[in-house]
């Protein structure tokens, strides 16, 4: 079974009706309805994006993530979900000087089994994940952010600066997580 996190974002609902679609189990939860003693029922986890920053959605996401690394479990971190991720195993996220809004264009400088080439993907953040620890793979990159796709250690745990719901290819690359 999958989880579902949703973290406040307005493109949740995307991730919703394409899982419906896909007819693939899945159980949605708030990030505050999340029971962290019950994280070994799901296979894997999909951790939506944010409206608003939150100290207690940032630990419960975090506990999240080293609940997959140490289960060794599929993860896809989307937007805050690839940021909370990044910043939970070592890295850095920083401020923009512009919002990221709209669709555009990012091209996979590493083979995974997400993606390859160039996507359209869409994005929607005014935060980049600015330095990725050293357990980190860079996926993929665009013109405004060198850290689009990350890997963590060549497992099946990802994160997306962008939000891949909201674009064919963006959930192509949802149905290829879903598959791993």
């Amino acid at each position: 079974m999958l989880l579902l996190v949703d973290n406040g974002s307005v493109y949740t609902k995307n991730i919703i009706n394409f899982l419906s679609t896909k007819k693939i189990p899945f159980t949605l939860l708030s990030y505050d309805n999340v029971i962290l003693e019950e994280l070994d029922k799901f296979q894997s986890f999909i951790l939506s994006g944010r409206r608003k920053n939150n100290k207690e959605m940032n630990a419960i996401n975090s506990k999240i993530i080293n609940h997959a690394v140490l289960e060794t479990k599929p993860l896809l971190g989307i937007c805050y979900g690839a940021e909370i991720l990044a910043l939970t195993i070592g890295g850095t996220i920083r401020k923009m000087q512009t919002m990221q809004k709209g669709n555009s264009k990012i091209i996979t400088v590493h083979e995974n089994p997400l993606c390859n080439g160039t996507i359209e993907v869409y994005q929607s953040h005014n935060f980049e994940i600015s330095q990725l620890g050293k357990s980190f793979t860079q996926i993929a990159k665009s013109e405004s952010c060198n850290h689009e796709i990350i890997q963590y250690n060549n497992s099946r745990i990802f994160g997306t600066q962008f939000h891949p719901e909201m674009t064919q290819d963006g959930l192509g690359l949802i149905e290829n997580f879903l598959l791993l």
